[in-house]
């Protein structure tokens, strides 16, 4: 079947994102207030089949709209996993010269090249999917998939006493077959789907199994048991290190459109089957081309000169050695707060003098 362009995912994220501009305080994710999700919701739609216009409004490519429309749970669940992915992406990189800024002509230049960041956006976005799916059958939000059934587990005595299992089984299967995959001898899509499925497989890897006793004055006379995922921040923070480890397999790229030619085995490192796959066994995120430095405007980034730093942390790397300015300014934040019965919080508002510190353009 047809892969997806570059595009065809996270150019949809573009409009998923604009369902929920109201729902995200993205500014909070390089700021020093703590990351802030709201509860996300579509647009109510008066006609029985309103999730046909979800899925319309996202803008994906024909095979994935047909499958968006399998489930009125599916439009929904893409547009939650579309602004966890950016959100922990932004997350993640909150501390770096390329700080997962996703503007849209920023993101359709990043997506046209095999960088790592490009490696790292397949791998966060089809983990993201992939996590949200698995949960959103196990909170009966679907209608084609329940709680995870995994013959190992007494998933029926977990039902009985509250616990669903997540069902990765179901989630992995939708997002290979929705993301799709190219012919073989397109290799910039052999490495997209590479990616994709590293987004899965730590997803996989990250399942833990949660177990209950039940019996007579806390006795385990019985036991059930069932799987469930790991936070998403945890997926984060694996992709993330793997794209510190990232792989580059060799590749001559045409600087006009962007596109990649003949890739080479990297050194050191097992093939695929058959010994001519350069991708690696290994879940590692694998890219094609050499990142620029993020550190000026460019067609892939705003570059860092305005960007917020910590002195003690990241001032010198993100501001590429051209210094930072200090500026001073008196915040108000709540302290000393104290629950009060019942029930709310009860806070003073002290006024402290902090450093702002910002790099020189």
């Amino acid at each position: 079947p047809a892969c997806p362009g570059p595009d065809a995912w996270w150019g949809g994220a573009a409009a998923a994102l604009s369902l929920v501009a109201g729902a995200l305080s993205v500014p909070s994710l390089t700021g020093s207030e703590p990351l802030t999700i709201l509860p996300l919701t579509l647009e109510p739609e008066a006609a029985a089949q309103a999730h046909y216009k979800a899925c319309d409004r996202l803008k994906l490519e024909r095979k994935q709209r047909r499958m968006c429309r399998r489930d009125p749970g599916v439009a929904e669940t893409l547009v939650e996993a579309v602004s966890m992915s950016a959100l922990e992406c932004q997350y993640q990189f909150r501390f770096e010269r390329w700080n997962c800024t996703l503007e849209g002509r920023y993101r359709a230049s990043l997506l046209k090249r095999g960088f790592k960041e490009t490696a790292f956006l397949y791998a966060i976005s089809s983990a993201g999917l992939t996590h949200a799916l698995a949960k959103a059958c196990s909170a009966g939000r679907m209608e084609r998939c329940t709680c995870d059934e995994a013959p190992d587990l007494e998933n029926r005595e977990a039902w009985q006493w509250g616990g669903c299992g997540d069902n990765l089984k179901y989630s992995s299967k939708f997002v290979k077959e929705f993301l799709g995959r190219r012919s073989n001898k397109d290799l910039r899509a052999r490495v997209d789907f590479h990616n994709n499925l590293v987004g899965v497989k730590v997803i996989k890897a990250g399942v833990e199994t949660t177990c209950k006793c039940h019996g007579v004055s806390g006795s385990c006379t019985v036991r059930t048991c069932w799987r469930q995922l790991a936070p998403f921040h945890e997926v984060g923070k694996r992709l993330k290190h793997k794209y510190e480890t990232a792989l580059k397999v060799g590749s001559t790229t045409n600087e006009a459109t962007g596109e990649a030619g003949a890739i080479s085995p990297p050194r050191g490192r097992a093939a695929g089957t058959g010994g001519s796959d350069p991708l690696p066994r290994t879940p590692e995120l694998v890219h094609l081309d050499d990142s620029p430095s993020f550190c000026l405007a460019s067609r892939f980034s705003p570059g860092t000169a305005g960007r917020r730093c910590h002195r003690e942390k990241n001032c010198e790397s993100i501001c590429c050695g051209r210094g930072h300015n200090t500026q001073s300014r008196v915040v108000t934040r709540p302290c000393q707060c104290q629950v009060r019965w019942c029930c709310y919080v009860e806070c003073r508002q002290c006024t402290q003098r902090e450093e702002v510190y910002t790099c020189k353009g």
